[in-house]
């Protein structure tokens, strides 16, 4: 069984048989729920390349902005109102494309030699993705408590690793494994943002685009290039070298995206990975044909 993850605000998502959280409350007690079932992968959705990608993508954060929410009740002892978690969304979701999606075609479209020749305006504007990308979380990271949220992340990694290396879950054997795990979603979004650049240029194949038709062709391409990065992120998993390429952004950028947890980390992210791989009387067989996967 492969299982995932996610950081919330001082606990860990995971995603196995069940999808749980474990949080830190303000008492320093470990709280574990289960907010959901995995979907199984006997679905047809999870059988067709490119739309299993959206698929699994939906759920991930479905239950992750939920994970989010309740986490942050958990941790505060406050009850959080739905309309603000909404707007929350909202805003989050606006920035996001604004900031990597939009706002990098109207900054290269300030150089006027690049704007009759679509491959090099897709390749510059990549470039200007990234570097806004990577401005971002090395402006996030200096906060406190984006700080706690990367060694929740470290944690999730070290104790799927561990999983995955079929050892006790118990700190001392999680504590020597790396904080930098393959399938994380950080790697999905260097990947994405690699794959944009090329299914972007090829727009350009009938001739230049206008600024608007650049920026409607990027909204309207995400699910496309979100399909085709998922595709290759899960090849690259398997162990296709020449994808595994791919990936090498994305563990390097985990450097800056995880960090190393302490024991109190590591003893919640057990407890939100146990609470996901509980089964009741399912063999093993059934266990390895159970769910998509999601993202370490």
């Amino acid at each position: 069984m492969k299982v995932g993850g996610q950081a919330i605000i001082e606990g860990v998502l995971m995603m196995g048989r069940n999808v749980a959280i474990a949080v830190r409350n303000e008492k320093g007690e470990i709280v574990v729920e289960r907010i959901g079932k995995r979907t199984p992968s006997s679905s047809k959705w999870f059988r067709i390349p490119f739309i299993r990608g959206l698929v699994s993508l939906y759920y991930s954060l479905y239950y992750g902005i939920y994970a989010l929410n309740r986490s942050a009740e958990i941790s505060t002892g406050e009850k959080m109102k739905k309309s603000e978690s909404f707007w929350t969304l909202v805003l989050a979701l606006a920035l996001a494309v604004g900031l990597f999606l939009i706002l990098p075609v109207f900054l290269v479209g300030l150089f006027k030699p690049l704007k009759d020749n679509e491959f090099l305006f897709s390749l510059t504007e990549g470039f200007f993705r990234v570097g806004l990308f990577l401005i971002y979380v090395a402006v996030i990271s200096t906060f406190k408590d984006v700080k706690r949220l990367f060694q929740y992340h470290g944690a999730e990694h070290k104790t799927i690793h561990a999983f995955e290396a079929s050892e006790p879950l118990v700190v001392q054997n999680i504590k020597k494994h790396s904080t930098i795990h393959p399938r994380c979603g950080t790697n999905f979004i260097m990947i994405f943002l690699i794959v944009s650049v090329i299914v972007f240029s090829l727009l350009g194949i009938a001739g230049p685009l206008s600024a608007i038709e650049r920026v409607i062709s990027r909204v309207v391409l995400i699910p496309i290039v979100m399909g085709l990065s998922y595709e290759f992120l899960r090849a690259a998993s398997k162990g296709s070298r020449l994808l595994r390429v791919l990936s090498l952004p994305g563990l390097i950028l985990q450097k800056m995206t995880t960090a190393e947890p302490d024991e109190k980390q590591i003893e919640t992210a057990i407890s939100a990975l146990q609470a996901a791989i509980e089964e009741q009387n399912t063999s093993q067989q059934e266990i390895e044909k159970e769910g998509p996967e999601f993202f370490g």
